[in-house]
């Protein structure tokens, strides 16, 4: 979209096409990627998923994994 036609900011979807075009054209796609990561807050709790999802995992496994 050029700078003289008029966009609604008012919808969403506009501003973010907008906005990811801007980032991109100033940044390239990567530079866009690491500054949108800067704002993606995430979900869930990963300390505690992180403990759930090892807690039966021991060194000797990890070993055994990394020999494979």
């Amino acid at each position: 979209m050029s700078g003289n036609t008029a966009a609604d900011f008012r919808n969403p979807s506009i501003i973010r096409k907008l906005g990811i075009e801007a980032l991109t054209k100033e940044l390239g796609a990567v530079g866009m990627a690491y500054f949108i990561r800067q704002f993606d807050r995430g979900e869930g709790n990963y300390t505690i998923e992180r403990e759930q999802l090892l807690a039966d995992v021991t060194m000797d496994d990890i070993e055994r994994y990394l020999e494979k």
